[in-house]
């Protein structure tokens, strides 16, 4: 299995807890993985044109540090 592979499983119940969490907005497997990234990396920034990472937070409140043409 490969490495990433391996990641994902490890870190799938964060993952979905956070699908879960943002069901309303709806959020994709691939913004769940970059917003946990961001979970585990504090000085992670998110490059994006999508309006929805200004919603989703870090550890449930922590606003994400983004560069976006509307942060």
């Amino acid at each position: 299995m490969p490495e990433a592979e391996r990641h994902l499983d490890a870190e799938l119940p964060a993952v979905t807890k956070l699908r879960k969490r943002y069901a309303s907005v709806p959020m994709s497997l691939a913004d769940a993985c970059l917003v946990r990234l961001a979970e585990l990396d504090a000085k992670a920034r998110l490059v994006t044109c999508d309006g929805d990472f200004a919603i989703h937070r870090r550890h449930g409140r922590q606003a994400l540090a983004l560069i976006a043409p509307f942060a």
